[in-house]
């Protein structure tokens, strides 16, 4: 569902009802006589549509985290905030960039439509950039030649679904934008070959059972989710173009679960209001 588009009709229906009234219909109106049901409606909407439709398009949009393939670092039920503009100043409904601003680093987490189909939002941290040559093999990513650095931090266990209980290692890999943990789950492939797709410029990678290697393009991002080894992400449908960046997260705003287990135990720690890899 494309939302901003939704807004952006309501707030050109009310909007032109309100005006319509106010310059032909008012006129002729008594000024004691009653408005038109649509009209008073109109007038008492638009502004708020108005206001969220420009707030959601130039400023900041939340988001819900559908899955788990940005585990530890977001969980199934966050929401979360995107800033709309630190990449940019784009036209909503048909998303083009008018004004430039920054550009996507490493280690971002960046919201954008998904190539293949556009209709969906997806999420994932920014790992390859335009020009980038990476490479994922045995667990190890490594960026133009470069290793990543990285250090274990520790073990984690949470249940998927169907109800497995699936464990791994923490490592904590440093990019541009500082630290951030992937969980990495020793015995799981890096990638499984059967399941790539065939995109768009599939000729820039190699894929096997070790991993697999990129040449991003010019004006597309390589993307991987923090649960590396769990994630639907480019090592299997490919870059992400530059139009279809949405956003970059930086805050968990909510959680339902969260919320109800700090009501149970006060000294939990707390992941409401929490900025992404704070």
């Amino acid at each position: 569902m494309n939302f901003a588009l939704i807004l952006f009709v309501a707030s050109v229906l009310t909007g032109s009802l309100w005006l319509i009234d106010y310059l032909i219909a008012g006129r002729k109106r008594a000024p004691d006589a009653k408005l038109p049901i649509l009209v008073e409606y109109s007038k008492s909407f638009f502004p708020v549509i108005l206001a969220v439709f420009l707030l959601r398009s130039f400023l900041v949009e939340p988001f819900k985290i559908p899955s788990g393939s940005m585990i530890p670092t977001l969980q199934i039920g966050d929401f979360i905030l995107v800033n709309k503009f630190q990449y940019g100043i784009r036209l909503p409904v048909i998303n083009r960039k008018i004004i430039d601003i920054d550009q996507p680093q490493h280690g971002d987490v960046m919201v954008f439509r998904f190539p293949q189909d556009e209709g969906i939002d997806y999420i994932k941290r920014v790992i390859g950039l335009p020009g980038d040559t990476l490479e994922y093999r045995n667990k190890r990513l490594t960026i133009n030649g470069i290793p990543v650095p990285m250090r274990q931090s520790g073990q984690y266990e949470y249940v998927a679904s169907g109800l497995n209980l699936i464990r791994g290692n923490l490592y904590t890999e440093t990019l541009d934008r500082g630290e951030h943990i992937a969980l990495v789950q020793p015995e799981a492939p890096s990638v499984i070959p059967y399941n790539v797709a065939d995109f768009p410029q599939r000729e820039r990678c190699r894929h096997d059972e070790t991993g697999f290697v990129c040449k991003v393009p010019e004006g597309h991002y390589l993307m991987l989710g923090d649960n590396r080894d769990a994630s639907n992400d480019s090592r299997y449908w490919g870059f992400v173009p530059d139009r279809n960046i949405v956003g970059r997260a930086f805050m968990i705003w909510w959680n339902f679960d969260d919320f109800v287990s700090s009501l149970k135990n006060l000294s939990a720690p707390q992941r409401i209001g929490k900025f992404i890899d704070e």
